[in-house]
């Protein structure tokens, strides 16, 4: 099972926001796997559970504001028993141009 957490800030004031590009790369991601997407309290995070092909995947958008997204995500991971090198976060990257890409399996923020 993989995780793909989708960073951004919750909020109606950030929603179309560079900073938000992660909740909107998991809303594409649930509409076109169609996976419902739902709050859940325990987790901190806009939760969905569904399959990419073969593949069980849990879509998430946490609602703690971008500095404390690692709070739900910890929680999210160890509730599915979720392994690091199964977890990918989708953030926006200020270092990056507006259309660019950057994939690494390691590092930090």
């Amino acid at each position: 099972m993989k995780l793909i957490a989708g960073l951004g800030n919750p909020g109606s004031q950030y929603e179309l926001t560079r900073h938000n590009i992660g909740f909107m790369a998991i809303d594409k991601i649930a509409d076109a796997f169609l996976i419902p997407m739902d709050f859940d309290k325990k987790q901190k995070a806009i939760l969905g559970k569904g399959m990419m092909g073969s593949e069980k995947v849990i879509l998430a958008k946490p609602q703690t504001y971008m500095n404390l997204s690692g709070e739900s995500i910890r929680a999210i991971s160890d509730y599915y028993n979720i392994a690091p090198e199964d977890i990918i976060i989708v953030f926006d990257d200020i270092s990056l141009d507006v259309g660019q890409l950057r994939i690494r399996k390691k590092g930090s923020a």
